[in-house]
């Protein structure tokens, strides 16, 4: 598993390094398939919260991508409950992978085990309100794996090219409760 720490706005000492690198550690004996971790950390400073230090960890599994992010005052607490919740994410993949394995064991996807990823681009101004422009590249995938995809993201929504019908859906999460699902026409 590699291990990549990163700091904005702050200086990652080598104690913070080798904290953050035990405390990942320790996933892999619930997932021994992790390649890789990034993790940036960030700190801000605002007059009515004080000072914010913030933790983003992506981790790659299986061609999947799973995060999470914290942000609390001390760099060392909001370490520890980024990997609380990245341990949680971890064990829910994990076994949404053994439930899907027992149900489905006959049937198996033909479609190249890739992932949907987010390629984040902080451009110059493309207008007044763009502050962020993102590029997706969309694999076929069915609805379930696309909520799962969204539950370890950690968002609201997801776009996916449904492997049933080979158009382009949303699958989101509802205020009242549940998912929806948008299904585009061209």
């Amino acid at each position: 598993m590699d291990i990549v720490i990163k700091g904005r706005n702050i200086e990652v000492t080598d104690a913070l390094e080798n904290y953050i690198r035990k405390k990942l550690g320790k996933l892999d004996r619930f997932f021994s398939r992790i390649s890789d971790i990034q993790v940036v950390l960030s700190t801000s400073n605002s007059k009515s919260s004080g000072t914010t230090q913030k933790v983003e960890v992506t981790a790659r599994i299986n061609g999947k991508i799973i995060r999470a992010q914290e942000a609390t005052s001390d760099m060392y607490a909001s370490v520890d409950l980024v990997v609380d919740k990245l341990e949680r994410r971890i064990k829910t993949f994990k076994g949404k992978l053994l439930d899907r394995g027992r149900s489905k064991s006959s049937e198996r996807s033909e479609l190249p085990e890739e992932t949907t990823q987010l390629e984040e681009t902080e451009e110059g101004a493309l207008s007044d309100r763009i502050i962020r422009r993102k590029r997706l590249n969309v694999t076929p995938m069915s609805v379930e794996e696309a909520l799962l995809q969204m539950e370890l993201l950690g968002h609201d929504f997801f776009i996916f090219v449904n492997a049933d019908t080979s158009e382009i859906n949303v699958v989101y999460v509802r205020k009242e409760g549940g998912y929806g699902l948008i299904e585009v026409t061209l």
